[in-house]
């Protein structure tokens, strides 16, 4: 076992190769937090950092332990799973009772106002930092910046997690120790592909969020449409379906037609939310968390 704290982290990420890249995030900022705190309470010598490396367990055995309560979490966090029917029309109108759905469809409606926020940050903040770059604030300018990319990609795994089931990170990235220099933590910041990747898809969300609203919307509204054409037909004894000045009543025969192609759109809408927050959350999960592959993350 390394006897340094660095190498403890590498030797921790290699025994968890193949876990959720979420996890591994995790234990690593739980492992070096402990780690430095243990040595800076003790003195930072090498017989402090053994000793708070001893205290705190081989990699092999927090890896296990990270494993086994993720295990525990997710089945004390897993949403109510539908029961499951083998006849089509029971499993397709049972998608009111699935949570997901409804987590999806809410995270659409929600897309517009962080894609905005999101791409405003992202270019305000690239725009200020490389303009003020010849200038002694410039600096400064872009590590604020930098720190808001990481608390953004952060809390936009939350709401990922919440509303679309993906497992993200439930701390933040720890890139470079914080024993090195100013400039060694402002390269390896810089050098960390998940800065990059995150304030892409912090753009990205203003066309995904723009994308999301509209289609959800749209569907949403012909599906109440469709379905109160016949209703307010009879309350206001009007044509409601009209095509340039040609109005068009519905027969009463008609009317069921309305009915059922509103409820189906509304279900189809469902269905067509969870397709997309599942595919958005596998994305948010490449850009925001990256993969985790033998002893690199």
């Amino acid at each position: 076992m390394s006897d340094t704290i660095e190498g403890y982290l590498a030797e921790l990420r290699t025994a968890l190769a193949g876990a959720d890249p979420a996890l591994v995030q995790d234990a690593v900022y739980d492992a070096e937090e402990y780690l430095r705190a243990a040595v800076a309470e003790s003195g930072g010598t090498p017989e402090a950092i053994a000793s708070a490396i001893d205290a705190y367990g081989s990699p092999a055995e927090i890896a296990a332990a990270y494993r086994d309560t993720e295990r525990t979490v997710i089945a004390a966090l897993r949403r109510p799973v539908p029961v499951k029917s083998t006849n089509p029309f029971a499993r397709f109108f049972g998608i009111v009772a699935d949570p997901g759905a409804w987590g999806a469809l809410f995270y659409m409606l929600l897309s517009l106002a962080t894609g905005i926020l999101y791409f405003t940050v992202a270019v305000t903040g690239l725009s200020l930092s490389a303009g003020l770059m010849v200038l002694i604030i410039g600096l400064p300018m872009a590590l604020l910046f930098i720190a808001a990319v990481r608390a953004i990609s952060l809390a936009e795994g939350r709401i990922v997690e919440g509303l679309l089931g993906q497992r993200m990170p439930r701390r933040p990235r720890i890139v470079g120790g914080p024993d090195g220099t100013i400039w060694e933590r402002i390269k390896s910041w810089v050098t960390d592909y998940r800065t990059w990747t995150t304030m892409l898809y912090m753009v990205l969300m203003l066309p995904l969020g723009i994308t999301y609203f509209t289609v959800i919307v749209t569907a949403l509204s012909i599906s109440v449409a469709t379905f109160a054409a016949p209703i307010a037909q009879w309350v206001f004894n009007t044509p409601i379906v009209r095509i340039n000045e040609w109005g068009y009543l519905i027969e009463p025969w008609g009317a069921p037609f309305f009915f059922a192609g509103g409820i189906l759109g509304f279900f189809a809408t469902m269905w067509l939310a969870k397709g997309v927050g599942y595919l958005h959350g596998l994305f948010a999960k490449v850009m925001l968390v990256g993969r985790f592959e033998g002893g690199a993350q």
